[in-house]
């Protein structure tokens, strides 16, 4: 006997709600997708012709010479960043996880002593700092942050925004598995690496993903604690190739650099931007749906 497919009849007013709701939905994809194409058409496009008729969403003139400019003078010393972004942003990001998910498991234990008053420390932290110059002077002559990966990974290993964030998934877990596990002799260290971590992969996956953002996007950490160029990551190798170009192109020559040439500078930006962030917009796709689940599961608690 074949199954009945039971249809919903959907009313004129439904009806029309979804269209409208598509509708709205594709035109704002489409606004949010724009800048991106323009970015790429401009980075492709002849620089001269960027200047006098202004960006557009098809290239101008196409050509490549931007990007040959790029890796042509400073090819290697790209790779060589792009090494050091992504060392730092893998063992950054391990490294953060395993901290920020220790701080969280802990905080989420309701029997832990202080409790509240550490948590109250650890947002004071969001509200207030000691300033720059005493940062600056800790990290440089206390923990010795100059010239080395220390300098670019160790100042932001623990976000306590992400470290509330996971604490809420934490609280989730059923407190009985935690007592169970604690009869049956486990320590905590047991239970958070076999029980909380586990149950946890959606958060664990979302704060991750904040944190490889966070280490692949950082020029500041660079710009502050960082001159030998073997430790530029990419993001301020390129900062440091814009604002060659910029200096260039005002008459400001920098030094070494040749006086008198003509450098892509409006094209060159957009190219720098495509550099940058090209694997994140590869990677995304296949992380979206654990970051969309992770802020949704994390904004509401049970």
């Amino acid at each position: 006997m074949a199954k009945e497919k039971t249809r919903i009849k959907m009313s004129a007013t439904d009806k029309a709600v979804t269209v409208f709701s598509y509708i709205f939905i594709g035109f704002i994809a489409i606004v949010c997708l724009l800048p991106l194409i323009m970015v790429v058409s401009v980075s492709v496009s002849n620089n001269t012709s960027v200047v006098q008729k202004g960006y557009s969403i098809l290239p101008r003139d196409f050509t490549l010479d931007t990007y040959i400019y790029l890796f042509a003078h400073s090819g290697m010393r790209i790779l060589r960043s792009y090494a050091v972004t992504i060392f730092v942003t893998i063992a950054g990001t391990a490294l953060a996880m395993v901290i920020t998910s220790m701080c969280s498991f802990a905080l989420s234990i309701k029997s832990l002593k202080y409790r509240n008053v550490i948590a109250y420390f650890c947002n004071f932290t969001i509200i207030f700092s000691a300033g720059l110059i005493p940062w600056y002077y800790v990290c440089v002559n206390w923990y010795g942050f100059s010239n080395n990966f220390r300098a670019l990974i160790i100042p932001q290993i623990l976000n306590v925004f992400n470290m509330f964030l996971l604490r809420t998934y934490f609280e989730q877990v059923p407190v009985s598995l935690y007592e169970s596990a604690r009869m049956d002799g486990a320590s905590y260290f047991k239970i958070w690496s076999s029980i909380a971590v586990p149950l946890t992969k959606t958060g664990m996956m979302t704060v991750g993903m904040m944190y490889a953002l966070a280490f692949w996007n950082d020029w500041w950490n660079a710009l502050m604690f960082v001159n030998d160029r073997d430790y530029f990551p990419l993001q301020y190798y390129l900062y440091n190739i814009l604002s060659n170009v910029n200096a260039i192109s005002s008459g400001r020559v920098p030094a070494g650099a040749a006086a008198n040439i003509a450098l892509p500078t409006e094209t060159v930006k957009m190219a720098v931007t495509i550099v940058t962030i090209g694997p994140i917009i590869f990677l995304y796709p296949f992380v979206q749906k654990y970051f969309v689940n992770g802020i949704m599961t994390g904004a509401v608690k049970e």
